[in-house]
């Protein structure tokens, strides 16, 4: 066998390998389930089960799911977070190294902004325009944010 065969032979394995290893992973983990927009589907992973239960009992059950706000409102938006999601979802998951409580990085933290004020628009346009809340902060002082003072509204149980 020559020099090409074998380095094609090994990275036809190598490639097998990886690509075996990650269908069993997303099987295993029921990574299809995640494709769906069925809130229990974020409970498949322990850590997140807190997170659902207290959205069962929230406010926002009855008016959204957890990719209402917690992906993009367009089709390519929605599965590419999914993807990048899920990616280090499953890394996190698999070395045991997440962090405790979970935190939003500002990527997720800036999707569900733009979903807070997509739902509530007539809310945040008027906060935005000076009334409300706007109109106790100096212009150019602070960025208004929902999720600062509304932070565990999906998954909060007064």
């Amino acid at each position: 066998m020559d020099r090409t065969a074998r380095l094609l032979l090994i990275l036809a394995i190598a490639v097998g390998a990886v690509v075996g290893l990650g269908a069993f992973t997303f099987g295993y983990a029921r990574g299809y389930s995640y494709l769906t927009n069925n809130p229990s589907a974020c409970a498949n992973c322990h850590v997140m089960g807190e997170h659902y239960a207290a959205w069962m009992k929230a406010s926002h059950r009855s008016v959204a799911t957890c990719n209402d706000c917690h992906t993009p409102h367009n089709l390519v938006g929605k599965y590419a977070t999914k993807a990048y999601n899920g990616f280090w979802h499953s890394f996190y998951f698999t070395t045991g190294n997440y962090p405790d409580p979970l935190r939003a990085n500002a990527r997720n933290h800036a999707i569900a902004e733009a979903s807070c004020r997509s739902c509530h628009a007539e809310i945040t346009d008027a906060i935005e325009h000076g009334t409300r809340h706007g109109a106790n902060r100096e212009k150019g002082k602070e960025e208004f944010s929902c999720i600062r003072c509304h932070r565990h509204v999906g998954h909060w149980v007064r």
